[in-house]
C-alpha cells in the first residue's frame, strides 16, 4: 500500500508540476495565448507576471526536499488559483472544455499531490494542529 501511495504522490506530483511550470512559464513571457485568455476573462496582462512568478516558485518549492512549511503554502496558493481559474471560465460561460478541463485536472493533481505526500515533506503534527 505504501508503495502504490508514493507511487500517485511522484505521479500527480510530476503533472502538476509539468503543467504548472509550463503555465506559468508562457505567463511570464506572455504568449499570445495567455494574454488573450486572461483578457477575455476580464483580468489585466499584468497579472501574467504576478501568476508566473509564483506558479515557478511553487513548483521549485513542492520539488525540493525540506521547506516544508512553504510547500503549505505553495499547494494552498496553486488550489486556490487553480479553483479561480475555473470559477472564472464558469462565471463567464467558457464551455470550451480546454478551458475548463486544465484548471478541472491541475485541481485534482494538487489535491493529489498533497494528500499522498510522505511524512518527510509534511510538517510535523504539532505545527497541524490548532
Amino acid at each position: 500500500m505504501e508503495k502504490r501511495k508514493l507511487i500517485v504522490y511522484w505521479a500527480s506530483t510530476a503533472l502538476l508540476a509539468f503543467g504548472m511550470l509550463a503555465s506559468g512559464m508562457a505567463q511570464l513571457f506572455r504568449s499570445k495565448e495567455m494574454v488573450e485568455l486572461l483578457t477575455q476573462l476580464g483580468y489585466p496582462a499584468y497579472l501574467l507576471s504576478i501568476l508566473g512568478f509564483w506558479k515557478v516558485l511553487g513548483v521549485i518549492v513542492i520539488l525540493l526536499p525540506g521547506f516544508k512549511l512553504v510547500k503549505e503554502w505553495a499547494y494552498a496558493g496553486f488550489f486556490f488559483v487553480m479553483t479561480g481559474a475555473l470559477v472564472s471560465h464558469l462565471a463567464c460561460h467558457d464551455t470550451d472544455l480546454k478551458g475548463i478541463l486544465g484548471p478541472l485536472m491541475q485541481t485534482v493533481f494538487v489535491i493529489l499531490s498533497w494528500h499522498f505526500r510522505p511524512a518527510s515533506r509534511k510538517l510535523p503534527a504539532n505545527l497541524t494542529s490548532a
